[in-house]
């Protein structure tokens, strides 16, 4: 009877330890997977080999094993799995990430499906390029198909897009960022791990990264910044330059890791008139806190106070009235095709604010001054006053026409056009020229 009891409890002991580390109720299906796999796909199965995952135990099934009811469910090799490992998946050992995710822009970027952006790529190129462009990135809402071989239509997967839609209700992708099969948080703090999505001529974050001095001091410095470390905390583990991660996403002294990569970012970039975004000042604190391991105070508050006013530049002298002269031709229905950007003005409207004034406000934000302005307001200024305006006017309608009127004559920052380079010159050497522009520092 004691020897019964001894074999039970070590037993219990044994299948106690198995799931704590993640292991499978099934060891024989298990060690197949990974027989096979070894063989059929060696690259998949030594990236998992040499993750954390292998060394806490968490095979193959423990992520890919599937219930009955789940759609995306088939049999394979004895097995009940689903292709799709999803936030909800990854959820049941990472709950704290699963939650925040969930409430980060990141998980609501498949919502492009709805916007502007998908519908020009539907129109004007066609799905395939909706397809493998947009919903690359952003992610799509994954169909059942239950004549695919893993029940996944073709079109949908594959699809790693970081706000996908999957068919057991969650959205996102975790292996946007940490990718499949190794899952490493090393890989994930580089900003090379953005870069698929955060670039171009609309977003790029990229490239403004990459020519400001944190970039330069990232890659200059690569050995320095103790990547592969379990702990990663800025100023302490590491502090010779920052990374994507550390100012949006890893911890500092004073703020916890987070995987919402909004809870420190104050300015809503996106939209044609930037605005603050829901509870901004917390947020901008938040930033700040991480900015002070490496920077003094004033030095933070003065480069907010710079950004800030760019911001400001773009939104009273450019955007807001683009968009009240775009009002008024649509209201006045002046467009000849009624289609979305089936006229010029559109295209001229949307590449104003959706790519030159976005390049324009991230590269302030950023400190890449050459997207501030050679690929920023440069490209506004020219776009606003020497195409919009002109295809504006091409309208010949009265109401178009008395508000670029007033604009260029009353605004002093649109009257420079109507004056000479001699006068202008004098004005910039005097300071007249700036005191226009005073307004715009130090607003909220």
């Amino acid at each position: 009877m004691r020897i019964i009891t001894i074999i039970f409890t070590f037993a219990l002991i044994v299948a106690i330890n198995i799931m704590a580390n993640g292991g499978d109720s099934n060891p024989t299906v298990t060690g197949k997977c990974m027989t096979c796999h070894k063989e059929k796909s060696p690259g998949l199965y030594n990236q998992w080999y040499m993750s954390e995952h292998a060394t806490h135990n968490v095979t193959c099934l423990n992520c890919h094993s599937a219930d009955r009811k789940d759609k995306d469910a088939f049999e394979h090799e004895g097995a009940l799995i689903a292709t799709l490992v999803t936030p909800k998946d990854c959820g049941q050992c990472h709950d704290k990430q699963f939650s925040e995710v969930g409430n980060s822009y990141h998980a609501t970027a498949g919502q492009i499906l709805k916007s502007n952006d998908a519908y020009l790529a539907h129109v004007a190129g066609g799905e395939p390029v909706a397809i493998t462009g947009c919903e690359s990135c952003h992610g799509t809402k994954v169909v059942i198909d239950k004549n695919s071989p893993n029940k996944l239509s073709h079109k949908n997967w594959p699809n790693s897009g970081i706000g996908r839609i999957n068919p057991d209700g969650s959205l996102g992708s975790c292996n946007a960022c940490h990718t499949r099969h190794s899952f490493s948080k090393a890989q994930a703090r580089k900003p090379e791990a953005c870069s698929k999505c955060h670039l171009g001529p609309d977003h790029p974050q990229k490239e403004i990264y990459e020519e400001s001095k944190h970039g330069n001091v990232y890659y200059t410095n690569l050995d320095e910044m103790n990547i592969n470390s379990d702990r990663w905390v800025v100023g302490q583990d590491y502090f010779k330059a920052p990374t994507c991660a550390t100012c949006h996403m890893s911890e500092a002294p004073t703020q916890k890791a987070t995987h919402d990569v909004g809870q420190r970012i104050s300015w809503t970039l996106r939209p044609v008139i930037s605005k603050h975004k829901e509870n901004w000042k917390k947020k901008r604190g938040n930033m700040k806190q991480v900015c002070t391991n490496c920077h003094g105070e004033t030095f933070v508050n003065g480069h907010y106070y710079q950004y800030d006013a760019l911001v400001h530049l773009y939104n009273e002298k450019f955007a807001r009235p683009a968009t009240d002269i775009m009002n008024i031709v649509k209201k006045n229905k002046l467009m000849e095709n009624p289609a979305g950007f089936s006229n010029d003005i559109e295209w001229s409207f949307w590449e104003l604010w959706h790519h030159e004034g976005r390049r324009a406000r991230h590269g302030a934000s950023m400190m890449g001054p050459d997207y501030t302005w050679w690929h920023g307001i440069y490209d506004v200024a020219y776009n606003f006053y020497f195409v919009f305006l002109p295809q504006a006017r091409a309208y010949n309608d009265t109401e178009v026409n008395t508000y670029i009127d007033k604009m260029l004559t009353d605004d002093p920052m649109h009257t420079w056009l109507s004056q000479d380079a001699k006068t202008l010159k004098e004005n910039i050497r005097s300071g007249k020229m700036q005191k226009i522009y005073k307004k715009l520092f130090g607003l909220n």
